[in-house]
């Protein structure tokens, strides 16, 4: 776009910036917080067209057809609509309305035999009459891909109870196996090898999982869920969800404070752990402290820090942990400033010395936290909103630059933000969602409603002709079901 912009018109100083929407959802929307290289995706598919499918390709992007639009139905069935020409809209009377409501069930019919006829006149190719683009569950990142996974957590969550431990496990950049790849050639820095921070943070997650469910950290571990995500950050991060067994779902407050921390160790009896933790779970200093720092928004941090002193653990009315953070005058020193234990994130003493990562673990059993939790897995991708302005000017008789009003070119652009270590996870096709123990989907649907796929150049009646075309998990089950239960009457099973 800008190259046209270039080519049509005389504007010659064009600046792309990202915008910071306050009326959208900060989560996708927010701005990068780090200087990286990234992919910017006109018109990408959003959770928010999840109920659309007909899609078409303009010159700026994907651009969804609303059912409403009088050129859908030729869209969705072009063997009706051979010329393109419309057909009902908004503006359609009321008298019109309630013909279609008394007579839906006929022009089903005639719509299904004006099919059949299509198929008959050998107008059986799909591909000759127009494409249609439709994202399914198996498209990773795609509406109904983030869905059904949502809906696998939730059966989890209804088999296994409420989730027990909330983890976050971000990338750490001063790794020793990134250090390795990156002293091989000189001048190399971090942000020139993506593959590389891929690569380590997926062997590094696939350890600590494996740590969280053999070892003894917190108790017998059931079930397990996590999504990998960046928000901007440059770094991946994964949200992890633990189910522990029941024996261990109701913790006391000393138990808590034996697998999780938020104090600031004594540098004395273990230094180890004390450099750790400054490194890595030191949060700000941000309030009133340093009201510039990014988390601060009208001079409040968003991640509620510092936090109150208190002088042993606690689990308030909502089931929420206030964990214990004592006056005890111990301090990190971070940009000349001395942070005590109010700032510290919590953090499990031997997953965050073992893994040498900010590392936050957070007790959450209580049924107001599931909405909270579960966001992170139905969240979406990252996407931005920019626009391209012209905002110099040359002066062609002093040969000096001056700012000019802000001219937009058209409107703002929704797109999908890529990130370069995003796309290299995604090209090594490492799953953004985990869910432990599997989720059997069962489809069921009506009859002669079930989902047919096929590819664009198959021809219909092979499709139609499918021997399979009206089996689905959900009804061989029950068909085996009955079979047993009516051998169990005989007694035979």
């Amino acid at each position: 776009m800008s190259r046209d912009r270039f080519f049509d018109t005389d504007v010659h100083h064009l600046r792309l910036r990202l915008i910071g929407s306050q009326t959208t959802d900060g989560r996708e929307y927010n701005l990068p917080t780090c200087s990286e290289i990234a992919a910017t995706i006109i018109g990408d598919i959003g959770a928010e067209n999840a109920h659309r499918d007909i899609i078409v390709e303009l010159k700026g992007g994907l651009q969804r057809i609303n059912v409403l639009h009088p050129s859908y139905m030729a869209l969705q069935y072009p063997f009706l609509f051979p010329y393109g020409e419309d057909d009902a809209y908004t503006c359609i009377e009321e008298i019109q309305l309630m013909w279609v409501k008394e007579n839906q069930d006929k022009l089903r019919i005639e719509l299904y035999k004006e099919l059949k006829d299509a198929v008959m006149r050998g107008d059986t190719t799909p591909a000759s009459s127009g494409k249609r683009f439709v994202l399914p569950s198996s498209f990773t990142g795609s509406p109904r891909y983030m869905i059904e996974n949502y809906q696998d957590a939730m059966a989890i969550c209804r088999w296994a109870g409420y989730p027990d431990l909330f983890i976050t496990f971000t990338c750490n950049t001063k790794w020793p196996e990134i250090d390795l790849f990156l002293s091989k050639k000189p001048r190399q820095k971090v942000e020139d090898r993506p593959d590389v921070i891929a690569r380590v943070f997926k062997i590094k997650l696939d350890q600590l999982l494996y740590d969280l469910k053999h070892g003894q950290h917190f108790g017998k571990v059931i079930a397990v869920v996590y999504t990998v995500e960046y928000q901007k950050r440059g770094l991946p991060h994964a949200h992890i969800l633990l189910f522990v067994h029941h024996d261990d779902k109701h913790p006391t407050a000393a138990e808590i404070d034996r697998i999780i921390s938020a104090e600031i160790p004594d540098l004395n009896e273990d230094s180890l752990v004390y450099e750790a933790v400054k490194q890595y779970m030191v949060h700000g200093p941000c309030g009133s402290i340093n009201l510039k720092a990014s988390c601060m928004i009208e001079n409040k941090c968003t991640k509620h820090f510092p936090k109150k002193f208190c002088s042993q653990t606690t689990v308030d009315e909502d089931g929420f942990p206030i964990y214990r953070r004592r006056n005890n005058g111990r301090f990190v020193e971070r940009n000349e400033v001395k942070l005590d234990n109010r700032f510290i994130v919590p953090y499990n003493i031997e997953l965050l010395v073992k893994f040498q990562a900010h590392i936050n673990v957070e007790w959450c059993n209580c049924s107001r936290s599931i909405k909270y939790l579960f966001k992170y897995i139905t969240k979406g991708p990252d996407r931005a909103t920019l626009i391209l302005e012209e905002n110099l000017h040359i002066d062609s008789s002093t040969g000096m630059q001056h700012m000019t009003d802000t001219d937009e070119v058209k409107t703002y652009l929704n797109c999908r933000y890529v990130s370069a270590i995003e796309a290299c996870w995604r090209i090594f096709e490492f799953p953004i969602h985990h869910r432990e123990p599997t989720v059997q989907r069962l489809n069921f649907h009506n009859e002669d409603e079930q989902p047919v796929v096929f590819e664009d150049t198959d021809y219909l009646n092979s499709v139609v002709n499918k021997p399979d075309i009206k089996k689905t998990k959900f009804t061989e089950w029950m068909k085996a079901n009955a079979l047993y239960e009516e051998a169990r009457e005989l007694g035979l099973a």
